[in-house]
């Protein structure tokens, strides 16, 4: 959180807190830039537009100019409420707009929405990730796969040997019922019955 002003800083840290949220508090624009910054940085930053050193418009445009801080949803808080200025603060890369004196329970609200957000857009990252171990996987089971040429396992990448089924549910996640093929059935069948006709 950006705020220049120690008593709103300080309402908002409070309300913060109360609401289960871990608030970092900074006075100045260049403070708050250079905390954005850093690997621990927050995902969600409440960011007062009339601030020294840096204000909060030329924040929010420097956090949508770099692509590893993309994800992170801004606030702009500030006391201009003209359509002009929304659209300025809006178009500068905030989420969202918040004009004060702002109401408490009309700021949980908006935090609420933003770390809604925040959690819709991990869950779609997560899934993009798992769609793409497992075009990973179907493009690895594309190439040449070393086999046993008499018992049919598979080399696998450890090069250690499996069966075909084990090789082919850890790299695709597939299931196997066991049967047993017509051609198959006929050559087991012959073989036993000419092991019985030995047999008499």
């Amino acid at each position: 959180m950006a705020e220049d002003d120690p008593t709103c800083a300080r309402i908002l840290e409070v309300s913060l807190a109360k609401w289960g949220y871990e608030a970092v508090t900074f006075a100045d624009g260049r403070g708050a830039w250079d905390m954005l910054q850093e690997n621990t940085r927050p995902s969600l930053a409440i960011i007062d537009w009339m601030m020294p050193g840096m204000d909060g418009v030329e924040i929010c445009a420097q956090v949508r100019s770099r692509p590893e801080l993309a994800g992170m949803y801004l606030i702009l808080l500030t006391t201009r409420d003209a359509k002009e200025d929304v659209v300025e603060g809006l178009g500068s890369g905030a989420d969202d707009y918040v004009i004060k004196p702002f109401n408490i329970q009309e700021m949980r609200a908006r935090v609420q929405v933003g770390m809604r957000v925040l959690s819709l857009q991990k869950s779609l990252e997560d899934r993009i990730a798992e769609l793409e171990r497992a075009a990973a996987s179907i493009k690895q089971l594309q190439g040449l796969l070393p086999m046993c040429a008499w018992c049919k396992s598979i080399r696998n990448d450890q090069n250690y040997w499996e069966r075909v089924e084990q090789y082919l549910s850890d790299h695709a996640g597939a299931r196997f019922s066991h049967g047993i093929c017509p051609s198959c059935y006929e050559k087991v069948m012959g073989d036993i019955e000419a092991d019985r006709a030995r047999a008499r």
